[in-house]
């Protein structure tokens, strides 16, 4: 192959909606950092080494994105343009060049990495392609969180068989690793023939940053394919980013709504054992209590899980119509062309996976009202069954304090003239008397008391 380049885009997550402004993401950093320690351990570019200095988010090698704010351009090179990294000899006798282009693309950092040998007439074949160490821009050691595409371009003889070249390439770029390229469509770009790869992780399959998209574009009619890809840059950038965000956005909505689904689980358990203490002869307060202590924070989980999937279900609507438009410009500039696997993937892919949102997003709904009308049901039981309790404990204590109160003026009263009372048992044991007739007045006013607080009680009732 020769005009050969190896291309690296990789996209990652800046900042959400989460943040304040200002804010970034955890490892907002990470794509910038591990760039740097492929220029430290493989790609040794001195450029690579140094990327932190080219960057408008560094200061003194200290990453501090705040610096990016008021920008009025994309670029993130101090520079405002691409960054060159300089050349690598190669045991060939041929230098290796490298060039890079740092971008801002919304809430997303984007980066295009470009390899290319000196002269572009200096032929690469299959062997020569480890000269480029692309084991070390994999995603395991790149970990953009969006994900990230390989792209291969050379220039070849008609009579080349480019399906068995490309099939060739794809499984070079993987070489060393535990990783199979799947082919998952084929067909043309700007006059060249395209070949779409794509590389899952065995361990982690649904992983996009962990997950390598793979576009080798083999050029065997002398097509003008360099020069309109440089015309349609910008766009095909834009595109790429689009597209690792839809698949990126669609494997988080799948993650909450099975994050929803155990959250409904547990909440449907909650219900059965409501149902059980209401269902006692004497309603268990504590246990109402202590559903009412568990309840709201998993509605809350719940709750946050469905707001998620209508952000993500936005999101994909947005990139779908930002992939679009970008598709609508290389169309353009191709003649009209375009890639058929390009067109289905907005047509039928995204469309399945917006349905499918919208669909679980209906599912969950529901549950939301149901849940919520639990929480109200169980603090008004609660609510009901503590005002009971509490005027029962105050129905007691008034009539103990009728009966003791009522007793012991009784009692005091009679052993004040218990001398004036004539009867044998009183004067033979006054003391005994006392005590005795204490005794029955505190019943008597207990009773009394008792009498009092059941008029209290129906009166209220019928009112």
């Amino acid at each position: 192959m020769k005009n050969f380049s190896l291309s690296l885009y990789a996209f990652h997550l800046r900042h959400t909606l989460t943040e304040l402004p200002g804010e970034v993401v955890t490892d907002a950093n990470l794509l910038w950092e591990n760039l740097v320690k492929v220029g430290e351990s493989s790609l040794t570019f001195v450029g690579l080494k140094d990327l932190r200095s080219k960057l408008i988010c560094y200061q003194n090698n200290i990453y501090e994105p705040n610096r990016e704010i008021g920008r009025k351009t994309e670029w993130l090179s101090i520079s405002g343009k691409d960054v060159d990294l300089g050349s690598l000899p190669t045991t060939e006798g041929f230098k290796i060049n490298a060039n890079l282009q740092p971008f801002l693309l919304n809430d997303t950092y984007a980066v295009d990495l470009t390899l290319v040998p000196e002269s572009p007439n200096i032929s690469i074949d299959i062997p020569q392609l480890q000269h480029f160490k692309p084991s070390s821009l994999l995603p395991s050691n790149i970990q953009a969180s969006l994900g990230q595409t390989l792209s291969i371009y050379g220039e070849v003889e008609p009579t080349e068989d480019c399906d068995t070249l490309a099939k060739k390439l794809a499984i070079a770029l993987v070489a060393g690793t535990n990783l199979n390229p799947i082919r998952i469509q084929q067909g043309k770009l700007f006059g060249s023939l395209l070949f779409e790869y794509q590389v899952f992780n065995p361990d982690e399959p649904d992983n996009p940053a962990k997950q390598c998209h793979i576009l080798i574009v083999i050029n065997n009619s002398q097509a003008a394919t360099a020069t309109l890809a440089v015309e349609a840059y910008e766009w095909l950038l834009k595109l790429l980013c689009s597209y690792h965000k839809i698949l990126y956005t669609y494997q988080q909505a799948r993650q909450r709504y099975r994050d929803a689904r155990i959250i409904y689980s547990n909440l449907e358990d909650k219900i059965q054992e409501f149902n059980s203490l209401i269902s006692e002869n004497q309603t268990q307060l504590s246990g109402l209590k202590s559903l009412m202590g568990e309840i709201p924070k998993k509605i809350f989980d719940y709750t946050r899980c469905l707001q998620e999937l209508q952000i993500h279900h936005t999101t994909i609507t947005t990139n779908n119509s930002n992939y679009t438009t970008c598709l609508e410009k290389i169309q353009t500039i191709d003649g009209g062309n375009s890639p058929q696997s390009w067109q289905d993937f907005i047509k039928k892919d995204c469309k399945k996976w917006q349905e499918q949102i919208q669909t679980d997003i209906n599912y969950l709904t529901p549950g939301q009202e149901l849940f919520g009308q639990l929480v109200d049901t169980i603090r008004g039981i609660v609510e009901t069954e503590q005002t009971e309790r509490d005027r029962s404990l105050e129905n007691k204590i008034q009539v103990l304090g009728i009966g003791f109160g009522g007793g012991a003026i009784a009692s005091g009263v009679f052993t004040t003239h218990i001398d004036k009372i004539n009867l044998p048992i009183v004067q033979k044991h006054p003391l005994y008397a006392s005590l005795l007739l204490s005794v029955l007045f505190t019943f008597f006013f207990i009773g009394i008391g008792w009498l009092i607080t059941q008029r209290q009680y129906h009166s209220r009732n019928k009112k």
